[in-house]
């Protein structure tokens, strides 16, 4: 018994520390796009290149940190980054206030959060699979994601209201705080964490030679069809999702003259559809299997997108842009928890810190290239469009999904292979039939969502 609520206990600071963070992280929601279009008077394809640049450069700077976060406790390299962060966040308002914030300081701000933040990705992704028990894993991510949602609900209207009261850079001092309580929550964990050499000496030894080699954590996600999978849909869909944000920026805040505060709004509403989806997940993959949960789920959010491009001007508009972007997050909320915890079961231990560095790295990439041609594509014709062409090419990405989990096909380790079975018998896989089969289901699970609820 002590040794559950000890457990809980530190899940519980973990889960306080991600929290807060996000909550910090979501009042500052679009934050620098802001203050590049209303402050620095940015164009399109500047807005788009501040991101873009970001993550290009910050997954390059990530690359040698895989191997050494492998090698290294977990928790410290958490509360270092928190630090990093905290400190080129904070100095942006306070280059506001001194007058001398550029574009250039924008972006390089965005690159090093940006590796900080794939570094404290990777390790807290292997910190989690050994701080909380196996069959634990589904419940525990469900539970960050729905705490996600949630700050992301309150926090960009606040940060609207902030922003139009108290000026662009407001939100950001918010964010840079939130690293400084984030670190201290993970301070707080209780729970002696073993050195990596020390839990097993001769297989460091083993893999000693190859913890400089990143290419380890792509071959292990390589070597694992539903990992290769899911990598693949996952990066393509956030690819194109994320080179629509800037994008939308542009239209919703320069085009339609919508206000942060409307701004804040038209992002923020729709995730409380996403706190809800995210604690049914676990509900859902139990009633129907988690195969066909992330299957449907992975389907459905890729037909909302193309919406956005519609938005016009207006309250009306607003109203139009938050009913598309709330069926876009819940099924997202539907997704994530299923999708993180597939990924953390098939993952080698030993292996996850530099596979979860290798996954980031590449999903940075992809959305840094996105990101960048997206605002080319703005520039030569208009946002509207090319958030049309992100949407469009969206609709295709199911495909990549895989489809084999219906029939039961799984590869990796024989646990893996046991705990992936399918939960679900005779079951038609076809990605029609699973989307229609959950979304007949949508209302009952609705009435026993709060079930769910702790």
């Amino acid at each position: 018994m002590g040794e559950r609520l000890r457990l809980d206990r530190d899940f519980g600071w973990l889960w306080r520390a991600s929290t807060v963070s996000s909550l910090g992280s979501s009042l500052a929601l679009g934050a620098f796009p802001l203050i590049a279009i209303r402050v620095l008077h940015a164009s399109a394809a500047e807005v788009s290149a501040l991101p873009a640049a970001g993550m290009a450069a910050g997954a390059a700077l990530a690359v040698p940190l895989g191997p050494w976060v492998e090698k290294r406790r977990k928790r410290p390299v958490m509360v270092a980054m928190d630090l990093i962060r905290f400190l080129v966040m904070a100095a942006v308002p306070l280059a506001y206030v001194l007058g001398r914030l550029t574009f250039a300081q924008l972006l390089a701000a965005s690159v090093v959060a940006a590796a900080a933040k794939i570094t404290f990705a990777s390790a807290s992704g292997a910190n989690l699979k050994s701080l909380v028990p196996r069959d634990k894993l589904m419940i525990a991510n469900a539970r960050f994601a729905s705490a996600n949602w949630i700050t992301i609900t309150v926090g960009p209207p606040l940060g609207g209201a902030a922003i139009t009261i108290l000026g662009p850079v407001v939100t950001v001092t918010a964010d840079a705080v939130s690293y400084l309580l984030s670190a201290v929550g993970v301070l707080a964990i209780r729970d002696k964490e073993p050195h990596p050499g020390r839990q097993d000496p001769e297989r460091h030894r083993r893999d000693a030679s190859k913890l400089h080699d990143l290419s380890t954590g792509w071959r292990s996600i390589f070597a694992d069809p539903v990992l290769r999978r899911l990598m693949a849909n996952g990066v393509l869909t956030s690819a194109l999702i994320l080179a629509m944000e800037p994008l939308l920026a542009v239209l919703l805040l320069r085009q339609l003259k919508f206000t942060a505060w409307m701004y804040g709004m038209a992002f923020g509403m729709p995730c409380a559809g996403g706190f809800v989806a995210s604690r049914l997940s676990p509900l859902m993959a139990a009633r129907f299997g988690r195969q066909r949960t992330l299957l449907a789920a992975g389907t459905a959010r890729a037909c909302f997108p193309i919406g956005l491009a519609l938005t016009f001007a207006g309250f009306g508009g607003l109203a139009f842009f938050i009913v598309i972007q709330t069926g876009l997050i819940i099924f997202m909320g539907l997704y994530i928890p299923v999708y993180a915890t597939y990924r953390l079961e098939l993952l080698a231990d030993g292996q996850t810190s530099r596979a979860l560095t290798a996954w980031s790295i590449t999903s940075n990439a992809a959305i840094a290239t996105a990101t960048a041609l997206w605002g080319l594509l703005a520039t030569l014709t208009s946002a509207r469009i090319a958030i049309t062409a992100a949407g469009l090419l969206l609709l295709a990405t199911p495909a990549l999904l895989p489809w084999e989990l219906l029939s039961g096909i799984t590869s990796g380790t024989a646990g893996a292979d046991a705990a992936l079975r399918p939960l679900e018998r005779g079951y038609d896989a076809n990605p029609s039939t699973a989307f229609c089969s959950l979304a007949s289901s949508s209302s009952a699970s609705a009435n026993v969502s709060h079930a769910t609820w702790e």
